[in-house]
């Protein structure tokens, strides 16, 4: 009888441990904000989202809409609340920092994504493309093409998000212009901000008509490729003028395979893995691990280069972005 009840009483402890252990990391609650309502950004808070999961936290899902106003509310917003921490992909490398230092200095972990802050050494870590790469690898792919396709010589126009976010656009730019500038018969004559698709397709057909001699067009975010391709098909010019981008959805997967063959390549990024590890290394802050590896850094993560000619490559994306969706 001693015996049973001495069982007992430590499978009634063991039991009582495991729950607070979950009551615990059931506290646990933190933030993933993003800025647009694209597909890149949905993946980005699916990382978020999955990882937090993984971890048994609570996570708070918000978009600030590219509103610095909403984001500096959203922050407020959370310190008053006194949640554990925030993951954020932010606007600005000077108002959105000195928001989220406040937050910091309150108490909360933050953890930033799809930016590379290199003045925020109070983040416990952060996850992101390397920006100049993601253009640098399109460009390669367009200078092959100017010169296997159209003798060495282009006409090119950009399309940026220059006033959204200068440094990401910038650097998007300037590492594409390296590349194709190694070609002498490359001339920029064209160069305006277009992201969103709506904007971009008016832009890039307003340059089509100004420019008639354009025959390369590259964009430096997904709603600029995929609105620069449809305007290609709505002024008439498949097969004449060429359409290379950055950012991969499913949207553009369809346009690399449309038999139209105005979308030749894109370098897209892989938002899903830098919102969960992101999130990841926010939990395990706030749980008082080892971060000394990723304190006050933003860490690259690789992206992918997606091309027409490369039909496998396309199939394995699409089919990995349809499980990451839920499709």
């Amino acid at each position: 009888m001693i015996r049973r009840v001495g069982l007992l009483s430590v499978v009634l402890f063991l039991a009582f441990s495991l729950y607070q252990t979950s009551l615990m990391a059931a506290q646990i609650r933190v933030a993933g904000v993003v800025f647009q309502e694209d597909q890149f950004m949905k993946l980005l808070q699916k990382g978020f989202e999955d990882a937090a999961k993984a971890a048994g936290a609570e996570c708070l899902l918000a978009n600030t809409n590219n509103d610095q106003a909403k984001e500096t509310e959203l922050i407020n917003t959370y310190i008053s609340q006194q949640i554990d921490g925030i993951a954020i992909a932010p606007l600005s490398n000077t108002t959105s920092v000195a928001m989220l230092k406040r937050a910091s200095d309150a108490g909360l972990k933050i953890a930033v994504c799809n930016t590379n802050l290199t003045n925020a050494p109070f983040i416990v870590g952060g996850y992101t493309s390397d920006q100049k790469e993601l253009g640098r690898r399109t460009g390669e792919v367009c200078r092959k093409f100017i010169t296997q396709k159209l003798g060495g010589k282009a006409k090119i126009a950009i399309l940026q998000f220059k006033s959204l976010l200068p440094e990401q656009s910038g650097d998007r730019t300037s590492g594409f212009l390296e590349e194709v500038k190694k070609l002498p018969g490359v001339e920029i004559v064209a160069d305006q901000d277009a992201w969103l698709q709506d904007r971009a397709v008016q832009v890039a057909g307003d340059i089509l008509t100004a420019h008639p001699e354009v025959n390369i067009i590259w964009s430096a975010n997904e709603g600029g490729t995929i609105g620069a391709a449809m305007a290609v098909k709505n002024a008439g010019k498949a097969g004449q003028v060429f359409v290379f981008g950055t950012d991969a959805s499913e949207q553009i997967v369809q346009m690399l395979k449309d038999p139209a063959n105005v979308l030749q390549a894109v370098t897209g990024q892989d938002p899903y893995t830098q919102g969960y590890k992101t999130m990841e290394t926010l939990i395990k802050a706030i749980k008082g691990g080892d971060i000394s590896k990723t304190k006050g850094k933003c860490i690259p993560v690789p992206g992918i280069t997606l091309s027409r000619d490369d039909k496998a490559g396309i199939e394995k994306f699409e089919q990995d972005l349809k499980a990451k969706m839920g499709g």
